[in-house]
């Protein structure tokens, strides 16, 4: 295939991306799984799309020092000239004559002369003139948000709970291409056993830091893989497969994950359990119990009941102390994920923030009635808000004398977990994205009292 294939791909892909909302992650992998690209082009068309994503408030600026009302223009031709900016200014293997050729030509096709002449022009200029200089951006504030392309009010939220020098490294990190980490099944394998079943496929893998059950994969699609379709594998970030280990799920047990879907740490407790015990995996929309379901079948667990129940009526639904464990790996806003899912920085805001802590409460104060004495609550999300991480646990043990901070946490987790504790005597820890190169994550676990 030509690059100018490559691009066109990439161009659709954002395109598509910014008019239907769509998952970058999950619209990259379905074009990609279906393409008959080469690996280096698939990894080109990620490379651009992520990338685009990633620093548009700074590929906007670029772009509006030689056209003044950009917003004016039709989407494909601006994201066409986004993209031509950003092959400039952060790939070092393309030549100044291959993007504006390529540019061009993709214009003549989709447009007409006119627009073509325009992408041309615009894009000779910038070569002429090279990068926009940030440094006389004013305010500081929007300087930061220009030079790190993040909107002003999330870098303030992350200023304002972690300070300025953190808050630009959480900022730098999500502007990193992810790495793609899968799960062994161990089911049906070992992660040594895995690794070398993917090298027989053309994939290279190197284990992970912190899971004793992730690899890192070097290249290639995962999910086009053998050793997928047969269930040896699940494809999840490393910081999510933490939760089991926080979760301590052993043979035999009752657990309840209230908001479970699409399944990936629900079947990972599953696995851990030896198909031996029950988990009964709520979600609020029946579409997502399904994938549940698909997953357990492509996985062979066999002990996952699901159910389409809203996680805030499910004290209404089991008596109380039923369970063993429960896992609230509640709705949030997913801030942590923005390395992997780079659109969630421009259409989330504070509000939207602001409106999950009360869902995320109601589901804690659901869930604790179900767990048995001496078991445990798991609390986790994917976000970097501490609003709906440890301040929130911290109030809900405040409010809820029946549990403790579960003293044994820390020693099922990896040892260096402990530097980052939320706070010295909890059971809590909060992932950020430039700690392992992992998406940020929190996980805290409470124990119900015995009397």
């Amino acid at each position: 295939m030509s690059s100018h294939t490559v691009r066109e791909t990439a161009l659709d892909l954002l395109l598509s991306i910014k008019k239907n909302h769509a998952y970058s992650q999950l619209a990259l992998n379905d074009a990609l799984l279906k393409s008959h690209l080469h690996d280096r082009d698939k990894a080109l068309v990620t490379t651009l799309v992520y990338g685009v994503l990633q620093r548009e408030l700074t590929l906007e600026y670029a772009l509006s020092s030689f056209v003044r009302k950009t917003r004016k223009l039709d989407d494909w031709v601006r994201i066409l000239l986004l993209m031509s900016l950003y092959q400039k200014m952060y790939l070092d293997r393309i030549p100044d004559h291959a993007i504006v050729n390529e540019a061009t030509n993709i214009a003549k096709k989709r447009g007409h002369r006119g627009i073509a002449g325009f992408v041309n022009g615009v894009l000779r200029q910038f070569l002429r003139s090279g990068e926009p200089d940030l440094s006389v951006i004013q305010p500081e504030n929007r300087r930061l948000s220009v030079q790190y392309s993040h909107p002003e009010w999330l870098l303030e939220l992350w200023e304002n709970q972690w300070g300025r020098r953190i808050a630009l490294q959480i900022a730098e990190a999500d502007n990193r291409a992810p790495h793609l980490y899968v799960r062994v099944n161990r089911l049906k394998t070992t992660r040594q056993a895995l690794a070398e079943k993917l090298a027989l496929e053309g994939i290279a893998t190197e284990e992970a830091r912190l899971s004793p059950d992730c690899l890192t994969i070097q290249g290639g699609q995962a999910a086009a893989t053998e050793a997928y379709r047969a269930g040896l594998l699940t494809i999840q970030d490393q910081s999510s497969m933490l939760v089991a280990d926080s979760v301590a799920p052993a043979p035999g047990m009752t657990i309840l994950d209230t908001c479970a879907g699409p399944g990936g740490k629900t079947t990972h407790l599953g696995e851990r359990m030896g198909n031996k015990g029950k988990i009964v995996a709520l979600d609020l929309h029946e579409h997502k119990t399904r994938l549940i379901d698909d997953a357990a079948r492509r996985l062979g667990i066999r002990i996952i009941e699901t159910r389409a129940i809203d996680a805030r009526k499910a004290n209404e639904v089991y008596p109380e102390k039923t369970f063993d464990r429960v896992l609230v790996d509640a709705p949030c806003s997913g801030l942590g994920v923005i390395r992997r899912k780079p659109e969630i920085k421009w259409e989330k805001t504070k509000e939207d923030a602001d409106r999950l802590t009360p869902i995320q409460y109601a589901i804690l104060e659901a869930a604790a009635p179900l767990v048995k004495p001496g078991g445990w609550l798991i609390y986790s999300t994917c976000t970097i808000n501490r609003m709906e991480n440890d301040r929130l646990l911290t109030r809900f043990l405040n409010d809820h004398r029946e549990f403790m901070w579960e003293p044994t946490f820390f020693s099922r987790l990896p040892r260096k977990l402990k530097d980052y504790r939320s706070s010295p005597q909890s059971s809590m820890v909060q992932i950020l994205p430039f700690y392992f190169e992992t998406d940020g994550f929190f996980i805290g676990c409470l124990k119900k009292k015995e009397t």
